[in-house]
């Protein structure tokens, strides 16, 4: 399942059944639904309906199209969308290179759709995209006021650093109705690297 960086996609949709191989590359006409199904897995009301909502802790949005964009451009960087059979996008996930390491984003799944597995897809195919870009862990950063969802990385795979870095300063991600901080957890991953 190749997955080019930095490449929007055409790709027809999965065929019902199998939706792992219909994980593709969003691309710049993708942003309006990004937008949505980020926000209504982080914030409002329809959040409060899954598990992932964090709009007790936050407030305003969590993305809009300029930073979606922003992150469509990142060198090194893709978003993988997970569309239903129809196109209906249900869940994406953020992946940029550091080097030897991939960072891990923007997991979202829509609300009605969680624990489902959709999650645990994206993660797949996030481990996947790593070892295809040869990279040998993957990182990312989880709100330490959300045990339930650090607990979740932890069952698949993610250890905690000890590391803890401040929450985004400024409204870009919302607006904290407490003093947040940012846990970083990491999976080490397997690959065999070409002998040539």
């Amino acid at each position: 399942m190749p997955v080019p960086s930095n490449q929007g996609s055409d790709a027809t949709p999965p065929t019902p059944g199998s939706p792992a191989s219909g994980i593709i590359p969003a691309g710049p006409a993708d942003i309006p639904a990004l937008v949505s199904l980020v926000n209504s897995a982080y914030r409002g009301e329809e959040g409060r309906q899954g598990w992932t909502h964090e709009a007790h802790l936050i407030s305003g949005s969590r993305t809009n199209a300029a930073g979606i964009e922003e992150l469509l451009n990142t060198p090194g960087g893709v978003i993988l969308k997970y569309p239903d059979a129809t196109g209906d996008l249900l869940g994406c996930v953020y992946l940029q290179k550091e080097g030897d390491k991939l960072y891990l984003g923007l997991l979202s799944v829509q609300p009605a759709q969680q624990n489902t597995g959709i999650g645990k897809q994206l993660l797949a195919a996030a481990d996947d995209y790593a070892r295809r870009q040869h990279c040998d862990r993957i990182h990312i950063t989880v709100i330490s006021a959300r045990p339930e969802l650090l607990a979740w990385y932890e069952r698949h795979g993610y250890r905690r650093t000890g590391e803890i870095e401040p929450f985004h300063a400024g409204e870009k991600f919302g607006i904290q109705k407490q003093s947040l901080e940012l846990v970083v957890l990491e999976k080490s991953l397997s690959f065999h690297r070409d002998s040539s």
